[in-house]
């Protein structure tokens, strides 16, 4: 399987800026597909203030959105960021799914995403359901250096640390 870093575009400047959308449920094999068009459409013809936007979208592990845009070129102004949040609100309402849930962590175990309300994190810890080394999804990178160096890290080097060493 191609690392993350292999399935980013490589054309798009480290600073890139990025927004991850993570679903409550995974997506089928038809969906994830339609999906994936879906992004490759909307990035396609994503406008600021009438410059095309150098953007880039797909579905990592059949559950998780990732938006890229380019800004070397041509910035993201507010509108245009409002018009990508329309098509992430407009792919909830299709398949019937939360993108928007901050406080759903996610976990990736056996290639697979999992997910955990934050508020039982340290019983997952204390029953040994997750660990510190556990691959967190850090939903919160912000650039696609950070994406592919911080996105995918252990649970114990990621900002919930502070909350796992309360429970360790």
């Amino acid at each position: 399987m191609a690392t993350i870093q292999q399935q980013l575009p490589a054309d798009f400047h480290p600073q890139s800026r990025v927004w991850i959308y993570q679903s409550n449920r995974p997506f089928s094999e038809q969906e994830s597909k339609e999906i994936n068009e879906q992004l490759h459409q909307f990035t396609s013809q994503w406008l600021s203030h009438g410059d095309q936007v150098k953007g880039w979208g797909t579905l990592f592990f059949n559950q998780v959105i990732v938006i890229l845009a380019d800004e070397s070129q041509a910035g993201v102004s507010g509108c245009s960021t409002d018009s990508s949040v329309r098509i992430i609100k407009s792919i909830e309402r299709q398949y019937d799914v939360n993108l928007f849930d901050r406080l759903l962590l996610g976990f990736l175990v056996e290639g697979k995403v999992q997910l955990l309300p934050m508020v039982q994190l340290l019983y997952a810890l204390e029953k040994g359901k997750i660990t510190p080394e556990t691959v967190y999804l850090n939903n919160t990178v912000q650039t696609k250096a950070e994406l592919e160096n911080n996105w995918l890290i252990p649970l114990g080097e990621s900002w919930l640390k502070t909350r796992l060493q309360q429970a360790l």
